[in-house]
């Protein structure tokens, strides 16, 4: 029996994508195997929190935009920037290319596809430094900000999450949401509608169902705009300011891949055990992965299983099997002044108190207990707010303002 870890045994096990699923799971695989992680970004850049993103960008960078070597755990990874461009199946060889153009060929004795999907302005597959990161997240707040109204279209979470916390932050802004069903979240349990839908109206934001969107040709709501929106549904025109699409049209980033590993929509097939069929040692994990019509092995302890599994394959035992929910579940709008709320499938909620999320939530449960440790993440503001600051003060002085200092209306 191989003793994975032990010496020359160790295995190499190269994540390809190191969003949230994938840094988990070299995480997990750190202390164990040899790990290579590749990322067209020099840091998790994450997906999640979109109306954070654009209505709070310094508190959504503090939390979800955390450079590799923050993360205590990731010390032991070699961490690669690099666009992939395909794989040797056969020589068990990623290959790819960085930003000078400098061909990458890394060996593996695993391979985990985790390379995520592209999903409007946020979740684009691009090479980036930091310098870059952090100019589009304050070019997107700032083009909001200035608006007099915005118009949101669409009907899931980020969506919602958007309308919601533009609201939040700027009660004076007319906002509009524009959803094509009878209610919006239809992936979660209608329980959770009906709460967020008092919420939204509470802010005031205007509710609009049953309109689904015309698309110019070409056009994949991948930027704001400023155009009147058309309506197949039948509606008149409408107009704002600008126009916010997060209208969940996402494509896998699978362009690397060889097309017999993918199923019809471009997303990589996998058994239960989240293996890809027909091939030795080759997994797939998070939104990328084709677990479930959610795509949910990202959200709900995939990498846990994925690890090992991924250990059990190297040691010749028998694999788990992922069981995926019926429902979305979790946080719907973020952490706010008065705390955060949290869903679970059955529909029902509970909340933590702002303190509990400052003193327990975010510094144990999420940095110890999910990321195992992670370092101060002070810089990255200072990289957003370079113009601002240009020289760094010390952080342990500075006056960036905390999460509970911000005056924001309770929910």
């Amino acid at each position: 029996m191989l003793h994975v870890g032990s010496g020359l045994n160790r295995k190499r096990v190269v994540i390809a994508g190191l969003g949230d699923a994938g840094v988990l799971t070299a995480i997990r695989l750190a202390r164990q195997a040899d790990v290579v992680g590749i990322s067209v970004k020099p840091a998790l850049v994450s997906g999640q929190e979109l109306g954070i993103r654009l209505s709070r960008p310094d508190d959504w960078a503090r939390d979800n935009w955390i450079p590799f070597d923050r993360f205590r755990c990731l010390d032991r990874v070699r961490t690669v920037q690099a666009s992939l461009t395909g794989v040797d199946l056969a020589a068990r060889t990623v290959l790819g290319r960085r930003d000078d153009g400098a061909t990458v060929a890394e060996e593996y004795d695993a391979l985990v596809i985790s390379t995520g999907v592209t999903n409007g302005f946020w979740r684009r597959p691009t090479l980036q430094s930091a310098t870059e990161i952090g100019a589009d997240l304050r070019a997107a707040h700032d083009r909001l900000a200035a608006a007099n109204s915005v118009i949101v279209v669409g009907g899931g979470a980020a969506a919602v999450s958007s309308a919601a916390n533009m609201a939040i932050t700027w009660p004076d802004k007319r906002i509009d949401l524009y959803f094509p069903g009878e209610r919006a979240l239809g992936g979660h349990h209608p329980r959770i509608w009906q709460r967020i839908q008092g919420r939204l109206t509470e802010l005031g934001v205007g509710l609009h169902p049953g309109h689904r969107a015309v698309l110019s040709n070409g056009f994949g709501g991948d930027e704001i705009t400023s155009e009147p929106v058309s309506w197949s549904t039948g509606q008149p025109p409408a107009s704002a300011e600008a126009v916010l699409w997060a209208i969940g049209r996402v494509r896998p980033n699978t362009d690397w891949l060889p097309r017999e590993l993918l199923d019809e929509r471009g997303f990589v097939r996998v058994t239960p055990e989240l293996r890809v069929p027909g091939q030795r040692a080759v997994f797939a994990i998070g939104d990328v992965a084709a677990t479930d019509p959610l795509r949910s092995s990202a959200r709900n302890r995939g990498d846990a299983l994925l690890a090992h599994n991924i250990r059990a394959e190297f040691a010749g035992r028998r694999l788990r099997a992922y069981r995926a929910p019926h429902r979305r579940w979790g946080s719907v709008l973020g952490i706010q002044a008065d705390g955060l709320e949290v869903f679970l499938p059955t529909g029902y909620a509970f909340r933590f108190p702002s303190w509990s999320v400052e003193r327990v939530v975010m510094p144990w449960i999420v940095r110890w207990g999910m990321y195992r440790g992670v370092r101060s993440n002070e810089a990255v503001y200072y990289t957003m707010h370079r113009e601002e600051n240009p020289i760094d003060p010390d952080p342990a002085t500075s006056r960036r303002p905390r999460r509970h200092q911000l005056r924001q209306p309770r929910l």
